[in-house]
């Protein structure tokens, strides 16, 4: 049995060539623009350790310290702004998957003309991934309230511990959140590689999509499950890449702004505010300029993936085909 994920993975790298190069400034600018959305740069987040004080209270637990209002008030409006802005992330990039798949479509990126056609698709594709991650966390939700809560307060069942949990509670949570983990990954990529084309291609919502695919995928399971494979691969191998080139950037960018802000902090020694002042504008532009050199890193990545999803799709379901004359004109060139 020939599996089209592996036929298609050097198709698209051949497609993703004939789009992007010769480089045209524009389209690359805009295709930043939509990939940082899509597939945005990735942060990552390092934890301090602490020290637990030897005073404890109640149930093995540190006391507790007094919090005043405004502190608990400044936390909460900072939580709730992040949440804002992270709902708001997620909306544009759902959207933007929309925008995506059109411009490797008509192989023209018109982001507005793009995003006032499928802005509904991408609200409803946006309430689909709202529902899908809010099961997953109000179902971690329940088992920390249920596990961890009460061993960590001492109301638990009288488990023997283990790193503060319960066993009972630890042996349940662990192999429960892999799986919620693993259908969720399975579901979003599934609904992002494959559902939207269907929705793009024939203007249905997501059900109607995943109604529309889902008989493809139980006529041929192993064609997808080959992609799933093999695309996991190949996001990690790519991730890698994107990560290294990112990590070359940062240190290229230190050059200018390490110069810069060398300079900023001589002015703090001569008058503080302003030292202050050129240090907090010279740190913000080196993070957009580093949101932007990874965007523009992550331009072939994830157009390459996303063809490669197409190519896939066409070749599992050709009535599911959005890229016809890409495909002849690859293929055309392998002969």
């Amino acid at each position: 049995m020939t599996l089209y994920a592996l036929e298609d993975i050097d198709d698209a790298l051949d497609a993703t060539r004939a789009f992007l190069f010769p480089i045209d400034r524009t389209r690359w600018i805009k295709l930043a623009v939509v990939v940082f959305f899509v597939g945005g740069p990735v942060a990552n987040f390092n934890f301090s350790q602490y020290n637990v004080p030897a005073e404890q209270g109640p149930g093995g637990m540190p006391p507790i310290p007094e919090i005043g209002t405004n502190v608990v008030l400044l936390v909460a409006a900072v939580v709730l702004v992040a949440l804002l802005v992270g709902l708001a992330l997620l909306l544009v990039g759902s959207v933007m998957e929309f925008v995506l798949v059109e411009s490797l479509r008509h192989e023209t990126v018109a982001i507005r003309a793009y995003w006032d056609r499928r802005w509904r698709q991408g609200v409803r594709l946006f309430g689909f991934r709202l529902l899908v991650n809010g099961l997953v966390l109000g179902s971690f939700a329940v088992l920390f309230a249920l596990f961890v809560l009460p061993a960590l307060f001492d109301i638990g069942p009288g488990a023997a511990p283990v790193g503060g949990l319960s066993l009972a509670g630890f042996l349940l949570l662990l192999p429960v959140i892999v799986v919620l983990a693993l259908v969720v990954g399975i579901v979003d990529t599934v609904t992002t590689s494959f559902v939207v084309p269907v929705m793009v291609l024939e203007d249905r919502t997501v059900l109607g999509g995943w109604r529309r695919l889902w008989p493809t995928m139980t006529g041929q399971p192993w064609q997808y499950l080959a992609y799933l494979v093999a695309n996991f691969v190949l996001a990690v191998v790519t991730g890698i890449l994107v990560a290294i080139a990112t990590g070359l950037a940062a240190l290229l960018l230190l050059i200018p702004f390490g110069f810069l802000g060398l300079i900023g902090l001589l002015l703090f020694f001569l008058f503080a505010p302003l030292g202050v002042g050129v240090l907090a504008v010279v740190g913000v532009l080196f993070v957009l300029a580093l949101l932007a050199v990874a965007a523009l890193v992550q331009v072939p990545v994830v157009t390459y993936l996303r063809y490669y999803a197409l190519l896939v799709l066409g070749d599992i379901a050709t009535e599911f085909d959005l890229i016809p004359e890409r495909r002849a004109a690859v293929r055309t060139e392998e002969l």
